[in-house]
């Protein structure tokens, strides 16, 4: 089984995503952003990336992880 891509380069190889960005978000570009891919080898995956460097590196998570995360920051 092939491992899954934890992260690109760069986010503009993830073609014809919406970034989305959360409605908490004041404007200044200090946030994140996330996109679902569906094209492989993403497809079910999250990419998240910095709001300041669109076309920087995009993590990828699974859905589990993501809300494991989620979850956690929630803790906090």
């Amino acid at each position: 089984m092939r491992a899954l891509p934890r992260h690109v380069p760069s986010s503009i190889e993830l073609h014809g995503v919406r970034w989305l960005r959360s409605s908490y978000s004041t404007g200044a570009n200090n946030c994140v952003e996330t996109a679902c891919p569906d094209a492989p080898p993403w497809a079910g995956l999250l990419a998240v990336r910095d709001s300041k460097d669109p076309a920087g590196p995009a993590l990828l998570f699974s859905p589990g992880s993501w809300a494991a995360f989620a979850a956690a920051v929630e803790r906090m």
